[in-house]
């Protein structure tokens, strides 16, 4: 699912909602959780999932073609965990000829 299928879902299940103000809703949701990570928080979606960062220390790496040492700074990077409601919602056994 892109954004905008996300949009679009959202406008099509609340009809009172224009599309312009569906679209503004999603962005402005995203725009907060990104902020929020970037700052360092976790986000918590109960029953989806929760978004945390994580730190990977620096380390060095090899070049496959050369061998070559490499060093590969640190970073924080984005992590997702889904919720139990969507891992026993995504292992639903599928139906015959699904």
């Amino acid at each position: 699912m892109t954004r905008s299928d996300l949009v679009d879902a959202l406008a099509e299940r609340f009809s009172q909602l224009a599309h312009r103000d569906a679209e503004q809703a999603v962005r402005t949701m995203l725009d907060a959780m990104g902020e929020a990570m970037v700052k360092g928080h976790r986000i918590e979606i109960r029953g989806f999932g929760s978004f945390t960062v994580n730190h990977r220390p620096a380390r060095v790496g090899r070049n496959p073609r050369s061998g070559e040492r490499v060093d590969i700074p640190e970073k924080r990077v984005p992590h997702f965990k889904p919720g139990k409601g969507l891992r026993m919602a995504v292992d639903v056994p599928a139906k015959d000829g699904a």
